[in-house]
């Protein structure tokens, strides 16, 4: 079942295996690069069926670094035009997930410190529903106003059709990790009086509108993914109750499937990590939502990821740390699983792999950052 295909609205997947965003730190002004398309275009050569790009922020005071990736002009676009085509030649649907870091941006790369930078030259004050800070030693974010508000939704939206008109075929928007959209959602973070702030729908309001004005910047045909922290970990938090609800609204929305990690609302989340456990939370959203589910979470063998996949427990994986260790991941998982798989015709004879497609990457024609 893991390389089995799974159609999308328009959009198939040629297996149940998803790159899962992972923060590079390796760009200027949010701009991709050579490194993005070797990184990325790697993961699609190993085979994954979703290779999704770092979170790129929708605004450069959405970033959560000065290194982030970002798509806030028509010139990030444009430039991440060339990283899409080669990663649909590879066979792999391109996906970028769109992001704002609220309270946890202005930070320093993880190899220089991860701390707070908003008060040097090259900072910036962040953003949040309350003057909460996120940690020791993080500044009190500004709290939003209307209009604040209000150009969150539009910079989503607008991100949303740049990143249609690049060539991505499919869009996540991170509701997750302790960021903007999750910092509204969580009563640890939102502590607002207004329409944003108290009961649940309020609480919502916000990543609802998000979610609401991508959908409609997108083409009906290509799916619209949300990832989620399923829950804070902390008594009085968000958590998978409130979760399965929010699922349903983005459902009625036109979401497609629902992204199921966990955490990082505070900076000390007593997360219980282990291997597969946000299984259970895309499992819950799967049955009582009644939405498609992704499951991650150290998801490093392919019989576990075999088993998820198979026996129901949600739609795909997301693989991260697998992928960052072996570009092939999803190839090497094949051959374990004896499942069909095909090799890039330049390196079948490493593995003596049959090819059954000899025009991969090696007899396509030359990349035009157009879309076919």
């Amino acid at each position: 079942m893991l390389f089995s295909p799974l159609q999308i609205r328009s959009v198939t997947l040629r297996n149940r295996i998803a790159v899962s965003p992972m923060c590079m730190y390796s760009s200027s002004e949010g701009m991709p690069s050579n490194w993005h398309l070797v990184h990325l275009g790697s993961r699609a050569m190993g085979g994954a069926g979703i290779v999704m790009t770092e979170a790129c922020a929708v605004s450069r005071e959405g970033r959560i670094s000065p290194m982030d990736l970002g798509i806030w002009s028509d010139e990030h676009a444009q430039a991440f035009r060339p990283v899409v085509e080669f990663i649909r030649q590879a066979g792999a649907v391109p996906a970028i997930q769109l992001a704002h870091a609220g309270r946890k941006a202005a930070t320093a790369v993880p190899w220089l410190g991860h701390k707070p930078i908003y008060d040097q030259p090259h900072g910036w004050m962040p953003l949040g529903p309350s003057s909460i800070p996120y940690a020791n030693g993080y500044p009190p974010p500004q709290e939003m106003g209307a209009a604040d508000l209000k150009k969150v939704v539009d910079d989503f939206s607008v991100a949303a059709r740049r990143a249609s008109a690049a060539g991505f075929e499919l869009i996540e928007c991170h509701m997750g990790h302790g960021y903007l959209l999750h910092s509204f959602l969580s009563p640890i973070a939102n502590q607002r009086r207004d329409d944003y702030g108290g009961s649940l729908e309020n609480r919502a309001r916000l990543p609802l509108q998000v979610a609401a004005a991508v959908r409609e910047s997108l083409p009906k045909q290509l799916p619209l993914f949300v990832r989620i922290s399923c829950t804070d970990w902390i008594a009085g938090g968000w958590d998978l109750e409130q979760s399965i609800q929010l699922a349903k609204w983005m459902k009625e929305i036109g979401v497609d499937l629902i992204d199921c990690s966990s955490g990082a609302v505070i900076a000390d989340s007593p997360v219980p990590a282990a291997p597969g456990f946000h299984v259970p939370f895309a499992t819950a959203i799967r049955e009582q939502a009644g939405i498609a589910t992704g499951a991650v979470g150290l998801i490093t063998e392919p019989a576990q990821a075999e088993q998820i996949v198979g026996t129901g427990l949600a739609d795909l994986v997301f693989v991260g740390r697998g992928f960052l260790d072996n570009p092939y991941w999803a190839l090497h998982a094949a051959r374990k699983l004896r499942a069909d798989s095909n090799w890039p015709i330049q390196y079948a004879r490493a593995v003596g792999a049959p090819v059954r497609d000899k025009t991969r990457v090696s007899e396509l024609p030359p990349q035009t950052g157009t879309r076919r």
